[in-house]
């Protein structure tokens, strides 16, 4: 007796290789957790919510709990910052470049002060702390019509001393270059002095064209450089140019905390949706001549194999699975189904629909093919007159927001200056029965910068679902005003002065001269 075979079975159907679904969960996820992480960068900065007893930020407390106390209300001391890698002060250099003319016999002397800690800022544990080393360079140089012997010197008056104290003294040539001279420190406060000696009792009438000089001490302030005043999170320096920024400000990660949240999933998503939506303008010409070659003769077979060979554009990879579905023997509808549940856009499987029941039911399938293309036509055609009719609307959701976000960075540099230098003592003032509170500039910019990335989130919904009516095109819009916000803010509002950058003090020269009476 024969065995019997046992039977095959293969599936025709092509592998899916569709993981649109899968990719766009995927990088949501991704970005929903980086967001989530800026978004608490930016919680545990802002004071809003986990505002500490010490004006540290909060994630400087937990980043460093040996260094800083949460709970004492004095906050973190200079000794405090030094043992933090996140708060480690470094010294700026502090440079005052002056040109003397005609220096004559006996010479020039002007006062400066330099700059650095307050005795207060050095106390730790109850005691008076020695000052950072603050190196003090001087360079200078002369010109003369004759090669004259010179002197310039650096001296220190302590307070209520009349006994000075001499740090440096350099012995130059005129015409002969620079000479320079540094002290290992210069400690702060006290009156300075620079005097440039030129006594030539050989010729009473000897002269210095011009002296040249450059004084530099690099200062310490007891603030770290990423901080401000208020111990706000300011992030290290980025320089653009002529431009200063502070791409990790606190506040920066509000509006980034969204933007990584929603942009990178609606721009995948909008991108598969622009690709389906190219398959879709092609559809109702396939349908149409598919039509035409069931009319003229041949089957449906050898009518798709023929149009797999024709350019239906991001359709043509389709067109290809379909003949090769039919040249293995699957009934024309099922591939069509096939077709449509690959696509999955309710304009193909309406269309795919129509031609199965109708076909079902025993129309000719020609007239069914036209009908179905002529109604995917219509609808590409309405889904036209749409986002022309809606482009008009969304133009003005976007001026609107340039608009608004333009009078805000004009506020910024013009409104906020202006009432901040108007109270730069830092306390209230009464003006007859009104009293004016102290201004705090970053406090205004970051109102204005949440206000702005609320219009960009909420302007950029609207507008996208009014153009498609997909959540994703709105998150796409609102990601591309967040940028805008970001990038303008950053280069035209956050500027050093107003977010409470620490700024050189400077050394302050006097504009007068001293009188030399020696020789």
């Amino acid at each position: 007796m024969a065995r019997k075979k046992d039977k095959i079975r293969v599936n025709l159907e092509l592998p899916k290789d569709d993981r649109t679904q899968s990719n766009f969960i995927a990088i949501l996820l991704v970005g929903m957790f980086f967001g989530i992480g800026f978004l608490g960068f930016w919680i545990t900065n802002s004071g809003l919510v986990l505002a500490q007893a010490n004006g540290n930020p909060a994630f400087l407390n937990m980043a460093c709990p040996e260094s800083f106390d949460p709970m004492d209300p004095a906050g973190p001391t200079y000794f405090d910052n030094q043992t933090c890698w996140l708060t480690k002060e470094s010294p700026n250099d502090e440079v005052w470049t002056e040109s003397w003319p005609r220096v004559k016999a006996p010479g020039l002397a002007k006062s400066f002060h330099v700059p650095g800690m307050s005795p207060k800022q050095l106390i730790d544990d109850g005691q008076l702390q020695q000052h950072p080393q603050q190196p003090m360079t001087l360079s200078i140089s002369a010109d003369a019509y004759q090669s004259y012997a010179f002197s310039a010197t650096v001296l220190r008056y302590a307070e209520g001393s009349n006994n000075p104290e001499y740090l440096l003294t350099v012995q130059c040539i005129a015409n002969d270059g620079t000479c320079t001279e540094t002290v290992q420190h210069a400690e702060p406060g006290g009156e300075y002095q620079l005097h440039v000696n030129f006594a030539q009792q050989d010729d009473p009438q000897a002269i210095l064209n011009s002296v040249d000089f450059t004084i530099t001490v690099s200062s310490w302030d007891g603030i770290p450089e990423n901080m401000n005043n208020k111990s706000l999170w300011l992030g290290p320096e980025v320089n653009l140019g002529p431009m200063s920024l502070r791409p990790t400000m606190f506040v920066n990660f509000f509006g980034l905390g969204f933007l990584v949240m929603v942009y990178p999933a609606a721009i995948y998503s909008d991108r598969q949706q622009s690709k389906i939506e190219k398959v879709e303008d092609k559809f109702p010409d396939f349908l149409r001549d598919l039509a035409e070659y069931w009319k003229g003769g041949l089957s449906m077979t050898l009518a798709v194999r023929t149009l797999a060979n024709s350019e239906y554009g991001a359709l043509n990879d389709e067109i290809k699975k379909m003949s090769d579905q039919l040249s293995w023997g699957i009934a024309f509808g099922d591939v069509l189904e096939m077709f449509a549940e690959r696509v999955g856009t309710p304009l193909v499987q309406r269309a795919v629909s129509l031609v199965t029941e109708a076909n079902k039911a025993g129309g000719k399938i020609s007239d069914i093919l036209v009908t179905a293309a002529n109604d995917s036509r219509e609808i590409q055609f309405l889904k036209g007159e749409r986002a022309r009719a809606i482009g008009s609307y969304i133009a003005v959701i976007w001026v609107s927001f340039i608009v608004f976000i333009g009078v805000i960075i004009v506020l910024s540099n013009v409104f906020i200056p202006a009432i901040a230098s108007s109270n730069s003592g830092g306390e209230s003032e009464t003006i007859g029965n009104m009293q004016i509170n102290a201004v705090d500039p970053l406090f205004f910019l970051v109102v204005f910068f949440y206000g702005v990335t609320a219009q960009a989130m909420g302007n950029g919904a609207m507008a996208g679902i009014m153009a498609t009516g997909r959540l994703s095109t709105g998150m796409k819009h609102a990601g591309m005003m967040m940028i805008i916000c970001l990038v303008l803010f950053n280069l035209a509002a956050f500027s050093p002065t107003l977010i409470g950058v620490p700024q050189g003090v400077g050394m302050s020269p006097d504009i007068g001269f001293i009188p030399i009476t020696g020789g």
